[in-house]
């Protein structure tokens, strides 16, 4: 099944990058989609969905544009559909 497209006001999880050294790990956070990015000219690859977050932290929230959809890996710095549970 197709993922749906981002649009404002969605929630998504986006993935932090953590810490060079390992202090804090890459983990998902909640972030709200502020816009339904079109796709940068320097795209990588037809198709890549974008998408801009503020995205909510214990320690306060930030902003960021152009954050690359990830569903399969969740590489630090995407944002990726919320996991279902099972029922």
């Amino acid at each position: 099944m197709s993922q749906p497209h981002p649009t404002v006001g969605r929630i998504v999880h986006y993935v932090s990058y953590g810490t060079p050294g390992g202090e804090y790990t890459s983990q998902c956070r909640a972030a709200i989609v502020t816009a339904a990015d079109s796709v940068p000219e320097d795209t990588p690859e037809p198709g890549d969905v974008f998408a801009s977050l503020a995205i909510l932290n214990p320690e306060g929230m930030f902003f960021n544009r152009f954050v690359l959809q990830d569903e399969d890996d969740h590489a630090g710095g995407t944002w990726h559909w919320p996991e279902r549970e099972a029922a």
